[in-house]
């Protein structure tokens, strides 16, 4: 009789030692994470390139974590629950693998996850899943939102030091990245759109601080891999921003540069070549999106200041286009120091918003 009843607190300890630690492991190929953005996505393992893509899941559960590495350099994320991105956790994935802990004592009950990359396309992230604590249970997904939107841009785009602190000097550490309160994401936001981002700090359009410029990574899923090209018939945006040519303002004025000599040798880019360049990138995203509605977008930082042309170079470039549903945008010079900050990219959504409200169709 002792053995019997040592036997069954042996296997009553089990049971309680397995609900105690029991967790629901997510591969990334469930089909009930929902992926938004370029993600190249496997079995096993998922990788984001580009800020602003995200997965999220609708679980049962107390608390989750997240499995993953980042590749290049450091990549940035937000973990944001129940959509309350006030209280999102922000957190650095780095070269080794690691689990992070993106949730804890939640109550019980249904809850919504999103991962949300922060940084730039110059980090590679690799995501192996999440785990579930409690008594889990993973929820069908909450279908996409039927509105698409999707941006190409620069620094300003992808959010380069939205997060850099009052009064400290910008740089460009990946830490202060902020893709979500970028004026892309905002504006994706408020119309509750599906939201797709193409945004390299420092990218041009003739010419770049690296060797690459848009119309050569604009058609890729990973941004660094020329053999890896991006499958158009996955997402088709209602309508497309187009946000580019602050690099190629600063650059085509520094022929000591070494991508200036490498674009043009030793001679400035003509007017002509300028309104060409912009001009063959546009027909490039028609070409893969006939119906969308484009709007070409410049600011707000020095290439719209006053005695710029390159608002001039892209109303031009749109007039030849001769294409009544693609459409300019011009974002005031900010006049301030740095990269646009969570106020000013703010502003830029509102204008963006008060434009797409008076020109675009849903």
């Amino acid at each position: 009789m002792n053995k019997l009843l040592s036997a069954a607190a042996a296997f009553a300890g089990l049971l309680l030692g397995m609900s105690c630690s029991a967790q629901l492991a997510v591969k990334p190929g469930d089909a009930k994470i929902a992926y938004m953005g370029r993600v190249k996505k496997g079995a096993d393992s998922s990788s984001f390139y580009w800020p602003g893509s995200s997965a999220t899941v609708n679980f049962m559960g107390t608390g989750v974590k997240a499995s993953m590495r980042s590749l290049r350099e450091q990549g940035y994320y937000y973990a944001i629950v129940d959509g309350d991105a006030a209280k999102a956790l922000k957190f650095g994935a780095d070269s080794s693998r690691k689990e992070f802990v993106l949730a804890s004592h939640l109550p019980a009950g249904k809850h919504t996850l999103q991962l949300f990359k922060l940084s730039n396309n110059t980090s590679e992230d690799v995501f192996y899943g999440f785990s579930i604590d409690g008594d889990a249970k993973l929820l069908a997904p909450a279908k996409l939102p039927k509105r698409k939107i999707e941006f190409y841009g620069n620094s300003i785009t992808a959010g380069h030091g939205v997060d850099v602190p009052t009064g400290q000097k910008e740089s460009g550490a990946p830490e202060y990245f902020n893709n979500y309160y970028t004026y892309a994401a905002l504006t994706a936001r408020h119309y509750q759109a599906q939201y797709s981002c193409i945004a390299r700090s420092g990218i041009g359009v003739m010419v770049s601080w690296f060797p690459e410029i848009m119309p050569e990574i604009y058609n890729r899923l990973d941004p660094m891999d020329a053999n890896s090209l991006w499958d158009f018939n996955k997402y088709t945006p209602d309508v497309v921003v187009i946000n580019l040519f602050q690099n190629d303002y600063w650059l085509i004025n520094n022929p000591n540069h070494e991508q200036f000599k490498r674009r043009f040798g030793t001679a400035k880019p003509t007017e002509e070549f300028i309104i060409n360049a912009y001009q063959n990138l546009v027909s490039s995203i028609r070409a893969k999106y006939p119906k969308a509605q484009i709007i070409c977008a410049l600011g707000n930082m020095n290439a719209t200041e006053p005695g710029s042309k390159f608002p001039g170079y892209i109303e031009q470039a749109v007039a030849r286009l001769k294409d009544n549903n693609i459409h300019t945008c011009f974002f005031p010079y900010k006049n301030t120091g740095g990269h646009p900050n969570k106020t000013e990219q703010q502003r830029m959504a509102d204008q963006l918003i008060n434009f797409i409200d008076k020109t675009v169709k849903w």
